[in-house]
């Protein structure tokens, strides 16, 4: 079949406007770097829950990250007051980690909560809201939240 009676693909719809544009990716670029922030006070709350514990070997090796990479980022949490550590002893979360730490399960929890209401096996439902949960809008989540309990 010659190519010229291939159906032409649609148009692709209008651009945004440059400022709502840049807005988004702005949004998204923000929501990435804090994400891997949330990841880490999650997996420290859950050791320390788990172990009493969260030394960077445990933390890099659940993450599949290297340690020089765990270290990396355990400073930027440091440094942003969502964690301590000490000398021997691992990671602990601030008061501040901490509740960034029940939000983000919370959102976790919420977000596959939805997905296995809407058919999503369980362990896809895990795998999926490990990247959703990162960028969804408060009022997305609110949503999700009237969702369930019309479906209760």
């Amino acid at each position: 079949m010659p190519l010229s009676s291939h159906p032409k693909p649609p148009a692709p719809p209008p651009m945004p406007a440059e400022p709502t544009q840049a807005k988004r990716f702005s949004k998204a670029r923000a929501a990435q770097s804090h994400a891997l922030l949330e990841d880490y006070v999650e997996l420290i709350a859950d050791l320390l829950a788990r172990d009493g514990e969260a030394r960077p070997t445990d933390i890099a090796r659940r993450l599949g990250v290297s340690h020089a990479t765990a270290i990396k980022t355990i400073g930027r949490l440091k440094r942003e007051g969502l964690a301590t550590s000490q000398p021997y002893r691992g990671v602990f979360l601030t008061a501040a980690g901490e509740v960034l730490a029940q939000k983000v399960r919370a959102r976790h929890r919420l977000v596959v909560a939805v997905l296995t209401a809407i058919g999503v096996p369980p362990e896809a439902a895990e795998q999926d809201a490990e990247g959703i949960e990162h960028h969804i809008s408060s009022a997305t989540l609110r949503a999700f939240s009237a969702f369930l309990k019309k479906h209760e």
